[in-house]
């Protein structure tokens, strides 16, 4: 008596081309063999995918010829905005996609929509 599983094993006929037209080969094939091959096969195509793809750049034309691009505000620059804007706030862009950069102009509204993001502007208010 045994608590093993039974190995189980299935045949299939294949034509062998060394052979004369009419002989055919069996072949064994272990279905845990098979199924390892296959993960394995899976594991190196995402893998070899993953480095093929080249990222996407966050900034898609904002001051591209720049190293880096940094908005410096002073405190007072931005209390000045604020005070000037008639809603009493100023958004700046988060999504780097407004043409009114770094103000924001709600070109995130279309942008999460393409890509399923949620990005927004930082407000800043009174």
């Amino acid at each position: 008596f045994s608590l093993d599983p039974p190995l189980i094993v299935r045949e299939h006929r294949v034509c062998n081309p060394h052979f004369s037209p009419g002989f055919m080969a069996t072949v064994k094939v272990d279905p845990t063999s098979l199924a390892i091959g296959v993960g394995i096969g899976a594991v190196v195509a995402f893998i070899a995918t993953k480095a093929m793809t080249k990222p996407v750049p966050v900034n898609p034309d904002i001051e591209k010829s720049s190293p880096k691009v940094a908005t410096v505000k002073t405190l007072k620059e931005i209390e000045d905005l604020v005070s000037k804007s008639n809603a009493g706030k100023v958004a700046f862009c988060r999504c780097w996609r407004s043409k009114k950069f770094p103000f924001c102009d709600g070109a995130h509204g279309d942008y999460n929509k393409d890509c399923c993001d949620n990005t927004g502007p930082l407000v800043v208010s009174k």
